[in-house]
C-alpha cells in the first residue's frame, strides 16, 4: 500500500538509522477501535528510540497522506483510516493483482516432494485414508499455488504377511470369483477376503486357547504363527519372496485388482500422482546402505547378529534382524535415499498418522549419522486419527468405512439437502452433478478444518449443511456471487463505470481490509504446511461477505443508483475471485448455482 511504502520513507528521512529495506507492515485493526489497519512502532524502536514518539511522529505524516482519512496512536501503534478510494484499490479493485501477491518470489522457490496416501493391496481405502490423502493433496496444491515446485509421491505397499492373508484367504475361499464376475470393485473384493482371513483365524485361535489354556494370556498376534492358518500365510510370503511361480501369479492378479480400484477412488477425488513406489520393488535397498554403515561404523551389530543403530534418547533400533533380512525402516532407508536420487528435491515431505512419530524421528536421525546434510530438511506432516460418531474403525473386523462409500454418502446427503432446499425446481442431471462437488467438497472441508495433529470426529450429515462453518456454506457464497452476476448481466451494469470511492459503507470496508490479506495468509499457510488457516479465512471472508449482502443491496439499486450498484457489483465480484481461488487452492470444486 502506498501509504505504507511513503511512510518508510518518511521515518527514513526522520531517522538516520532507519534501514533501507521494509521493516512495517500493516495488519488489521483490532475489534473495537477505529481504523482499516494498524501499524507497530514498536518493531521499528530500535531505529527510532521512544516506540511511542516514532508513532506519534508516524501518525503525523499520515494524517497529511491523500489515501489516509485519520490516523490515531494508540501507544506505540497507529490506527489508520484509509479513503475508501485507497482501500478499495489495495484490497479489491485489482483482482488479478491481489491472487498474484501470493506468488513468493524466485528465490524463495523451492522443489518439494510429497508422499501420501500410501494404502496396502490388501483392502480398500478408507476414511483414515481418505484423510491422509485429503492433507496431502491439499498440502501439495497449496504449495504449488505460491510458487513452489512440487512433486507427488505414492508408496504402495504391495507385499508382506497381509497381502498373504487376502491371497490365502482366495485360495481357501474364493472359487475364482473375480470383480467382473461378482460385480465388485477390485479393492473392495480382496478386502472381503483379508475380513474372511481375520474371521477364520479368530475362530482358530478360539479354539486354540479353548484345546490349551496355557495360551489364554497371549494375544492374537503371538499366537499367530501356532495356528495353521498363521503358518500358512507365512509360507506363503516366504513362497513370494523366493519367486513361486503360483503365488506370483495370484499376487499379481489380486494387486491389479485393487490397483484398478484405487485409480477410480483417485480420480473420484481428484488425485494424481507423479510417480507411485511399489514396496515390492524397493523394500530391499536400504540393506545395502545399512551393510556400508556397518562398515564404517555407524551401525553396530549385537550378540545375536542383528545390526543395530544407537539413536541416543530415541532409542536403539534395529536394522537388519539377526537372520539378515530387513525390517521396515531399512525399506525407508532405501526408498528415501532412492527418492532423492530420482528428484533432487529441496525437502521432503511425509504424511503419515501420529502413530508413527517415532518411526520418523528415527529414519531421520539415522540419515543424519550416515552423513546426508539433507536429512535436516526432511518433515513428517503428522496427523490424528478421524473417528465417526459410531466409534473406532477396525479394518480386521470389516467395519471400518471405505472411502468409496463415505463418497456415496456424501453425495447423497447433499442431493438431499439440495432436494429439501430447492424441491422439483433443480432436474435430476443437475441435482447429481451438484451433489457430487457438494458433498466430496464437504468432505475435504470439513477434514482440513482442524490442524491436522487434532483427531476428530467426523459427522457426514453435519459437515453438508448450508448453514455453519461447512465447506457447503462457503461454496454457496461463490455460487449466490455467480448468479448475483447474472441477475446483473440484463441491467446494463456491465457498461457503468466502477468508482471504489462509493463504497465507504463499513461492510464494504470490512470486505476490503479481508481481501487484502488473502495473500498474506496463502503464504502464512504454506510456510506452516497448515491448511486449516485458508479454511478459516475463507469462513470468514463468506461470513463478511454475508453481512456486507444484507445490508448493502446490489442488483436491487441498479435503477436509482447504478455507479454505486455496479461497484458493489464488482467488489462482490473480487470476493469470488477469492473464495474460488481458496476454494481450489483446497482441492475443492465451485460450483457455479446451488
Amino acid at each position: 500500500m502506498k501509504f505504507l511504502t511513503d511512510l518508510e520513507a518518511f521515518l527514513r528521512s526522520k531517522f538516520p538509522g532507519y534501514p533501507g529495506e521494509a521493516v512495517l507492515a500493516a495488519d488489521p485493526c483490532p475489534p473495537g477501535q477505529k481504523g482499516d489497519f494498524t501499524v507497530n512502532c514498536f518493531k521499528i524502536a530500535r531505529f527510532c528510540g521512544n516506540p511511542a514518539a516514532a508513532a506519534a511522529a508516524a501518525a503525523g505524516f499520515l494524517e497529511d497522506h491523500p489515501d489516509v482519512e485519520s490516523a490515531e496512536t494508540v501507544k506505540a501503534f497507529v490506527n489508520i483510516t484509509l479513503t475508501p478510494a485507497a482501500l478499495h484499490a489495495a484490497g479489491a479493485a485489482d483482482a488479478d493483482s491481489l491472487l498474484a501477491r501470493a506468488l513468493l518470489p524466485e528465490a524463495q522457490r523451492r522443489k518439494i516432494l510429497i508422499e501420501f496416501s500410501a494404502p496396502n493391496t490388501n483392502k480398500p481405502q478408507h476414511l483414515g485414508h481418505v484423510r491422509n490423502n485429503t492433507l496431502g493433496m491439499s498440502l501439495a496444491s497449496l504449495l504449488k499455488r505460491v510458487g513452489h515446485e512440487v512433486v507427488q509421491i505414492n508408496l504402495v505397499n504391495d507385499r508382506g504377511i497381509h497381502i498373504c492373508k487376502s491371497m490365502l484367504a482366495y485360495k481357501m475361499f474364493g472359487n475364482g470369483v473375480t470383480p467382473e464376475s461378482s460385480g465388485i470393485k477390485g479393492d473392495h473384493l480382496v478386502g472381503d477376503f483379508y475380513v474372511k482371513f481375520n474371521q477364520a483365524l479368530s475362530e482358530e485361535i478360539k479354539a486354540l486357547r479353548e484345546a490349551r489354556p496355557e495360551l489364554a494370556d497371549k494375544d492374537n498376534d503371538e499366537l499367530f504363527l501356532e495356528t495353521s492358518l498363521g503358518q500358512q500365510a507365512q509360507q506363503m510370503l516366504r513362497d513370494w519372496e523366493a519367486g513361486d511361480p503360483e503365488v506370483r501369479a495370484l499376487w499379481k492378479k489380486m494387486n491389479g485388482w485393487v490397483f484398478d480400484g484405487f485409480a477410480a477412488t483417485y480420480e473420484r477425488m481428484g488425485i494424481r500422482f507423479d510417480h507411485t513406489y511399489l514396496e515390492s520393488q524397493t523394500y530391499l535397498l536400504g540393506k545395502d546402505t545399512v551393510k556400508a554403515g556397518l562398515e564404517k561404523n555407524v551401525f553396530s551389530k549385537r550378540e545375536d547378529g542383528a545390526v543395530v543403530c544407537d539413536l541416543g534418547k530415541l532409542g536403539t533400533k534395529v536394522l537388519l534382524r539377526k537372520d539378515g533380512t530387513s525390517v521396515y525402516i531399512t525399506q525407508d532407508i532405501g526408498t528415501t535415499l532412492l527418492k532423492h536420487d530420482d528428484y533432487d528435491p529441496d525437502t521432503m515431505i511425509w504424511v503419515v498418522g501420529d502413530e508413527q512419530n517415532l518411526h520418523f524421528q528415527m529414519l531421520f536421525a539415522i540419515l543424519k549419522k550416515l552423513g546426508y546434510g539433507w536429512a535436516d530438511r526432511l518433515y513428517h506432516l503428522s496427523y490424528g486419527m478421524v473417528n465417526l460418531p459410531s466409534g473406532r474403525m477396525k479394518s480386521r473386523e470389516g467395519t471400518v468405512v471405505d472411502a468409496d462409500d463415505l463418497f456415496d454418502e456424501m453425495t447423497s446427503l447433499a442431493a438431499a439437502a439440495c432436494r429439501e432446499r430447492y424441491g422439483d425446481d433443480i432436474s435430476d442431471g443437475e441435482l447429481a452433478s451438484r451433489s457430487e462437488i457438494i458433498g466430496l467438497g464437504a468432505l475435504k472441508f470439513m477434514l482440513l478444518k482442524f490442524n491436522a495433529k487434532t483427531t476428530i470426529t467426523f459427522d457426514p450429515a453435519a459437515s453438508v449443511r448450508f448453514e455453519g462453518d461447512t465447506g457447503p456454506y462457503v461454496q454457496y457464497v461463490a455460487a449466490r456471487i455467480s448468479s448475483i452476476t447474472r441477475k446483473a448481466a440484463g441491467s446494463g451494469l456491465d457498461a457503468v463505470p466502477v468508482n471504489w470511492a462509493r463504497l465507504g459503507h463499513a461492510f464494504e470496508r470490512e470486505l476490503a481490509v479481508k481481501l487484502y490479506f488473502y495473500p498474506a495468509c496463502l503464504r502464512l499457510c504454506a510456510e506452516k504446511r497448515d491448511c486449516s488457516g485458508l479454511v478459516e479465512y475463507l469462513l470468514d471472508l463468506c461470513k463478511s461477505f454475508n453481512r456486507f449482502y444484507r445490508e448493502c443491496p446490489v442488483v436491487g439499486i441498479a435503477k436509482e443508483d447504478p455507479e454505486l450498484a455496479a461497484s458493489r457489483l464488482a467488489l462482490a465480484g473480487t470476493v469470488r475471485r477469492v473464495v474460488a481461488d481458496g476454494l481450489e487452492t483446497l482441492t475443492i470444486g465451485v460450483p457455479e448455482a446451488m
